[in-house]
């Protein structure tokens, strides 16, 4: 049955009352919402010298946002998007060198790192049974605002040299990416708002479009003169295609090596928290309790699983996507139906390579300006978890387990290298700072926080939005 309501005027839990064109939309309108940052991750990640695929990306993002659905009983309007969570990981895994990595080919190396992507999302798996087994609350006293705020702040530090690294390549161009994010962003409304990263990085494309045709110029990093933007892969690509994990599924599989396992593994602190975050996020936005029905331990498993078989195949990790929890605000459509029409879009996009080649396109410089805002924001969210969390910096145990993850993450900044046998094990710096934090938050007296007790007016201090 059809009717002639619109979104916005209340809130629609069946979108099938809007008629199928209407629900067509609203799930391209959460394609959009996502589709910036997804992309950004495989193109950033190529960035450090990784090959990882747009296609692949695109194709597990759709993928593993059905099978989230299908693990959460269809109830949760969720999209799994790529975790930027992991980047930090990515760029410790290019730059490894000893061992078994010295002179590695790249591609290889990316093997790697997906195969410590693999064990990232079983954790989620574990963290879910020991949720079920012993609750919530026991499993969660031992990571508070005071370790994984810390962690999320490195991420977003330990990356920030890339961003200044590729925004140099063109200044000016970098620059008209950060003003058409920030203005979007700040002064935007409605759609506009909720896609900014979207919206400067095809703006700033367009305007360097212009700029190429008019004679533009960069300097690579060979220092040579090069075009501003380089069409030649957009030419020979075909516009229909597998993915490389279709057409070299040996070169695309995970590799598994405890090195890497422990580059990527401990971020899954952080990108669990945030899955927590946003689990809460949707259900206030909703009005249901998706931690309760169909359970933290469900959409826990749907995530990790996801993320798992992502990493397998040669993608990056998943996670649930903020923007798209935006849409949820903005549309006041609430059918997980037209979530799963977004991740039916991403997976028929993925089959083109024509249309990664002209992502790939997209200038360095570009990259960044988007990076400065990005990179800057995953620190300033981990500052908002420890404010919104109101960690109390004047207890001296919670100042010392700041005080020592940070310092661990900025201070081991090539890591910490031993043999075990014959095999060389390399411990990144946010390894080693996720670690020292959840040793320090075990073992010293007088823990002054409890989960699910609420700090802030009308929100439990835990389940902050990341």
């Amino acid at each position: 049955m059809n009717d002639n309501r619109t979104p916005g005027s209340e809130p629609i839990r069946d979108a099938r009352t809007l008629g199928l064109p209407k629900m067509l939309i609203l799930g391209l309108q959460h394609m959009f919402a996502m589709f910036g940052a997804t992309v950004l991750v495989p193109i950033l990640v190529q960035g450090y010298g990784l090959p990882l695929s747009i296609q692949t990306t695109l194709f597990f993002a759709g993928i593993g946002t059905l099978f989230f659905h299908v693990c959460t009983r269809l109830k949760v309007p969720a999209f799994l998007g790529s975790s930027f969570a992991y980047l930090g990981g990515f760029s410790a895994v290019a730059a490894l060198d000893a061992g078994k990595y010295a002179g590695m080919d790249p591609a290889v190396k990316l093997q790697y790192a997906c195969g410590g992507i693999v064990v990232a999302g079983l954790l989620y798996v574990v963290l879910a049974a020991i949720i079920k087994l012993v609750g919530v609350k026991k499993v969660m006293r031992f990571l508070p605002p005071v370790v994984t705020g810390p962690i999320i702040i490195l991420i977003g530090l330990n990356l920030a040299p890339s961003a200044v690294s590729n925004a140099s390549s063109c200044w000016w161009l970098a620059i008209v990416a950060m003003a058409i994010i920030i203005v979007a962003n700040i002064w935007g409304k409605g759609m506009i708002k909720i896609i900014p990263i979207l919206l400067g990085v095809v703006g700033s494309y367009i305007i360097a479009v212009i700029a190429n045709a008019m004679g533009a110029t960069v300097v690579d990093a060979a220092g040579n003169v090069a075009p501003l933007i380089d069409f030649s892969g957009v030419a020979a690509s075909a516009p229909v295609g597998l993915q490389p994990f279709f057409t070299d599924f040996t070169g695309s599989i995970a590799k598994f090596d405890l090195t890497s396992i422990l580059v990527m593994a401990p971020i899954a602190i952080a990108a669990m928290m945030e899955h927590i975050g946003d689990m809460s996020a949707i259900s206030a936005t909703v009005g249901e309790n998706f931690l309760e029905s169909p359970g933290l331990h469900r959409t826990l498993i749907g995530d990790g699983i996801a993320t798992s078989l992502a990493g397998l195949f040669g993608g990056p990790a998943n996670t649930t996507y903020g923007e798209n929890t935006g849409v949820l605000v903005l549309s006041r459509v609430y059918d997980p139906k037209v979530v799963r029409l977004a991740a039916i879009y991403a997976v028929v996009l993925s089959f083109s390579p024509a249309f990664a080649a002209i992502v790939n396109s997209i200038p360095t410089a570009i990259i960044g300006g988007v990076s400065f805002i990005l990179y800057g924001m995953i620190s300033a969210i981990g500052v908002r978890n420890v404010v919104e969390n109101r960690v109390d910096f004047t207890n001296s145990r919670n100042l010392i387990i700041a005080a020592v993850i940070l310092v661990c993450g900025l201070g081991f900044s090539g890591g910490i290298t031993f043999s075990i046998g014959e095999a060389h094990v390399t411990l990144t710096n946010l390894a080693i700072a996720a670690i020292a934090g959840i040793a320090l938050n075990a073992i010293l007296p007088g823990k002054d926080y409890e989960f699910g007790s609420d700090v802030t007016e009308g929100r439990s201090g835990d389940f902050g939005r990341y």
